[in-house]
């Protein structure tokens, strides 16, 4: 421990290219207490920064001996700024949520909409997707969920139900479909053109390989208060660990927003 963390080239690199290398002075401590005296000296500020550090490092010191890959201290100092921009993201989408409230609104002429959601359980390292395809009348095409295992964050979890929606967008070939979800990080990495080299970097490039074959396909930020039937069942799904696949319907714990969403909102 005392090694990797303090004493490693590699390591030794990354914390001095995040400008944090003060802290690395008093290479004579053990772990726990080089660990408590950072937390102590240091503002409280730099905790955050502090912690992902260490985690990307003991990440990579996990891909190096199970994976036999490796990432030099350039690329994990970048994916612990990209990691802390994701979480800033999510915070932005928090506080656009917390002050709007709208509802769902229907796609105009004939343009399909697609919702979508994802539940993560952090500690199962679970996740669920909720899928539901909607017309210019509300009435639902389509509604599915998915589970998936061994996903590493709640951005992953999003990123991994976006994917899921392109595909079933593609199948609607003639359709020009709207793709709507409240996770502005993803959706804004969706809309973005060139490589991104975040933590879901690689969902993301399936999704702008996906979405480059078809012109009729983009994206949209919708925030949580109109998207709440796709949330009700990603979390249904998660918590019941089932998953499903519906034609013209919800399943019944849905249906009441469902209904909801289809009253039409007064001109």
């Amino acid at each position: 421990m005392d090694h990797l963390f303090q004493d490693c080239l590699v390591s030794t690199a990354v914390w001095g290219l995040l400008s944090a290398v003060n802290f690395l002075q008093e290479t004579n401590l053990e772990f726990e207490q080089w660990l408590t005296r950072v937390l102590v000296d240091q503002p409280t500020s730099f905790y955050r920064l502090f912690c992902c550090t260490l985690w990307a490092i003991w990440g990579d010191r996990n891909a190096r001996i199970h994976d036999k890959t490796n990432r030099s201290s350039q690329e994990i100092a970048c994916f612990v700024h990209s990691y802390l921009e994701e979480m800033d993201g999510l915070e932005s989408t928090i506080s656009i949520v917390s002050k709007e409230n709208t509802k769902w609104k229907r796609p105009p002429g004939q343009i399909v909409k697609i919702n979508f959601d994802g539940a993560y359980n952090e500690r199962n390292q679970q996740s669920a997707s909720g899928i539901v395809v909607r017309n210019r009348k509300g009435f639902v095409l389509l509604s599915c969920t998915e589970i998936h295992h061994r996903v590493l964050s709640a951005f992953a979890a999003e990123a991994l139900t976006c994917r899921k929606v392109i595909q079933i967008a593609l199948n609607m070939q003639e359709k020009e479909i709207i793709i709507e979800g409240d996770s502005l990080s993803v959706i804004k990495k969706c809309k973005a053109t060139g490589e991104d080299k975040s933590q879901i970097g690689v969902y993301i490039h399936d999704i702008h390989q996906l979405q480059s074959r078809s012109s009729k396909i983009r994206f949209e930020y919708t925030p949580r208060s109109a998207n709440s039937l796709v949330h009700i069942l990603a979390t249904e799904s998660l918590r019941r660990k089932e998953e499903m696949y519906l034609v013209e319907s919800v399943p019944t714990y849905a249906e009441n927003q469902r209904k909801i969403d289809c009253e039409r909102e007064p001109d």
